[in-house]
């Protein structure tokens, strides 16, 4: 397993503990992950990354290593921080890389920030429908413990899936309030949307219909497998935003 440097990054008050593995120049790739997670969620995906770029995995403030914040912020405030974030390290034309509600995240930051990236750069999110779906498939919306801090998923922690109780915190429920489809429009930078063919959460429906508002939008979809498509093995995401990324040539 590659090296993992761990540090923080500060920003008018907030703290954001960060991993960077992978290569030490080159091509980078910023990792959001999603509600309840943090960025341990990722290191299987980071390590196969990592042979191709500088990985940079975050837990946002109040999940995972990162410190509670004094109030809890919106998702557009956070892609505030992540942009801030991408500036300080600094990563030029970096891969943007969220899983539900860090797709939400990966969004906002190319919306209000589109100097992060040219077009020809390639992105990648996934996000979650406004209104969450009612009954068990709305599990996946669950963060982790109801009082306190929700905790990064990883070793020991498995990740959310569908099937769970939901149970949101304060931190949490901003995610409610966000409206993703009213900031795909203003994103310039190329987005691939990446689902899972079973994925209750995020059904293709709704996909395509995000996929749709994107100036330059392309969906591609995972058989077999639902919201976890890219948290619980590195396969085949990491082919797909390799080759998003041109890095890697499509597969034939």
């Amino acid at each position: 397993m590659a090296e993992e440097h761990v540090e923080e990054f500060r920003h008018r008050g907030w703290t954001m503990v960060y991993s960077r593995t992978g290569l030490r120049s080159g091509p980078g790739v910023v990792l959001v992950h999603g509600i309840g997670m943090g960025r341990k969620v990722y290191t299987d995906l980071a390590a196969e990354l990592g042979r191709h770029m500088s990985v940079y995995s975050v837990d946002l403030p109040g999940f995972g290593d990162s410190p509670e914040p004094s109030a809890a912020a919106d998702i557009a405030t956070t892609g505030d921080l992540i942009a801030e974030f991408i500036r300080w390290a600094p990563l030029k034309n970096p891969v943007l890389a969220g899983h539900s509600m860090g797709g939400q995240v990966v969004a906002e930051a190319l919306a209000r920030h589109p100097e992060l990236s040219s077009r020809g750069r390639a992105h990648r999110f996934r996000g979650q429908p406004r209104r969450a779906p009612r009954g068990p498939a709305g599990a996946a919306h669950g963060s982790g413990p109801q009082r306190g801090k929700p905790q990064g998923a990883g070793p020991g922690h498995p990740p959310l899936s569908e099937g769970r109780p939901t149970l949101v915190c304060a931190q949490d429920a901003t995610l409610l309030n966000h409206r993703l489809e009213e900031t795909c429009p203003n994103i310039s930078a190329e987005v691939l949307v990446l689902g899972g063919e079973k994925d209750r959460v995020c059904p293709r429906a709704w996909l395509e219909e995000i996929t749709e508002l994107l100036p330059h939008g392309r969906l591609e979809e995972i058989p077999g497998r639902g919201h976890e498509a890219v948290i619980n093995t590195p396969q085949p995401a990491a082919d797909l935003i390799l080759e998003h990324a041109r890095l890697r040539p499509p597969a034939q």
